[in-house]
């Protein structure tokens, strides 16, 4: 590592603090306890420009690398907020940015970095064939310039605070392909026309505040537009490797983002709130703080 990227990291890291900073820790317990979403945190974070980090300058991105998006969401985490309500509007654009149409790229990428418009929702996983990608049952059929999308995806996050959703669908059949992986797309989505005329969202409650959704586009008025046509047939694998990349090296970064907040700050920090709590209990019997708490059956 160069001098010169050393001080970018540490000014990024002093600057994402001081934004934080904004943000305290009953901002985030507020939210959590009206299973909400952190809408002023996320705009911040966007006007602010670290939404847009990995898109490249010719688009109004700052042009930065994973370490960079890796510290973004490290500091994040570190001041105690959640990353996870935002990061997929880093790394989902990355289909769009090296599979879609240079008029795509054009019309899209600008307003996804300057904030304008929210891609941080990707319709992959389906109740029956979960992350086997090659069985969804999915299909979208070509009507004219656009395709009929009928079938369902579940545990997508962020649908209900998103513009546009990249979606995974079958355009050939499995019985008709000599590959799995061949005649699956992606589409893009525009959620603020498709939702109400073919589309539905429906929130998924989980014992976390994630923001997850089921999405049911069962109507054929639900149009999309493929991402790229030249490349239909296996595209979506192709496609999907770009955004899937970037989920795997979002996971990468979470284990240096998330992974170390939780070491060298979200373990401190359970500390210290044990050391309270133990404190408002010390006096108090066993069997109602200790063990039988401890005995509780999860949430079901």
């Amino acid at each position: 590592m160069t001098n010169s990227s050393r001080e970018l990291h540490q000014d990024l890291r002093a600057a994402i603090t001081d934004l934080c900073c904004r943000f305290p820790d009953s901002y985030w317990r507020e939210l959590d306890a009206e299973r909400a979403y952190p809408e002023a945190f996320v705009q911040t974070l966007t006007e602010a420009g670290y939404l847009g980090a990995l898109i490249p300058e010719e688009y109004g991105g700052s042009g930065l690398g994973l370490g960079e998006a890796s510290i973004i969401l490290e500091e994040i985490n570190r001041a105690g907020g959640n990353a996870a309500a935002c990061h997929a509007q880093m790394y989902v654009m990355g289909t769009l940015l090296r599979h879609g149409s240079a008029e795509q790229k054009q019309t899209y990428l600008p307003q996804i970095a300057a904030g304008r418009l929210r891609l941080q929702a990707f319709a992959v996983t389906e109740p029956t064939t979960g992350t086997n990608t090659t069985q969804l049952k999915t299909v979208a059929v070509r009507t004219g310039d656009r395709y009929v999308v009928n079938g369902q995806k579940v545990w997508i996050s962020r649908a209900e605070h998103s513009d546009l959703m990249l979606l995974v669908a079958r355009t050939t059949p499995l019985a008709e392909v000599s590959k799995r992986t061949d005649g699956l797309s992606v589409f893009l989505v525009d959620l603020r026309s498709a939702v109400g005329n073919g589309l539905t969202i429906r929130p998924v409650r989980t014992m976390m505040n994630h923001s997850t959704t089921e999405v049911f586009s069962t109507i054929s008025r639900c149009r999309s537009r493929i991402v790229s046509e030249k490349r239909e047939t296996g595209f979506g694998i192709c496609s999907t490797d770009s955004t899937q990349n970037g989920y795997s090296s979002r996971l990468n970064v979470s284990v240096m983002g998330d992974g170390s907040s939780s070491g060298r700050v979200r373990m401190p920090r359970t500390a210290s709130y044990s050391s309270v709590l133990s404190a408002k209990t010390r006096g108090s019997s066993f069997r109602s703080h200790g063990r039988m708490s401890m005995l509780k059956p999860p949430i079901s």
